[in-house]
């Protein structure tokens, strides 16, 4: 694999969590090789890994591979640039799930929609829309209410224009008094 140069490198803050730094990269060419990955990454900031896994027995691709960034600005300037083609290939990026998460079910779902729950009675669909338009733009918000009484049930929808902030707000798991989940 090719290394970074030393001046390059960058130490990351305890409170910068590296498992929000790193990229599942599918659908790659079997040509694609660690240099190659890493060039092409590295246009969106410091690389300090970069993995084509491959099969044990043969030594082949299994066609995907990690990129690990040094910030999470970093990962998110990649995510923005989409789509993405590496050795003629159209690859397609996603955060990568945590080991511990990776078993899951729904780990590795990509959705644009997200359920939130535990919303209180006085949220507004503008206070869901000023918590979540950070992480993306918003195509539609929704907070179920009982259609006999019009009382709100404390659960509602926010779909996006893209799986990307449903990922990133899944992986960082806990939010402002809010759960978040998969839909």
């Amino acid at each position: 694999m090719a290394q970074a140069p030393k001046h390059v490198m960058k130490k990351m803050s305890t409170s910068d969590n590296e498992e929000f730094h790193k990229l599942f990269v599918g659908g790659l060419s079997s040509e694609t090789t660690e240099e190659t990955l890493w060039n092409y990454y590295q246009q969106w900031g410091y690389l300090t890994d970069c993995v084509v896994i491959r099969d044990p027995a043969s030594q082949t691709s299994r066609r995907f591979g990690f990129v690990t960034f040094s910030s999470v600005a970093e990962v998110d300037a990649a995510m923005a640039a989409r789509p993405h083609s590496i050795d003629g290939k159209r690859v397609t990026p996603k955060r990568a799930v945590p080991r511990e998460d990776y078993g899951k079910p729904g780990a590795l779902v990509t959705v644009k929609k997200l359920f939130v729950c535990r919303i209180g009675e006085d949220t507004e669909k503008h206070h869901l829309r000023d918590y979540f338009e950070k992480y993306g733009n918003i195509n539609a918000i929704e907070i179920v209410s009982d259609r006999e009484s019009g009382r709100k049930r404390g659960f509602g929808f926010v779909t996006f224009d893209d799986h990307d902030p449903v990922d990133k707000l899944v992986l960082q798991k806990y939010h402002t008094s809010m759960v978040i989940m998969q839909k």
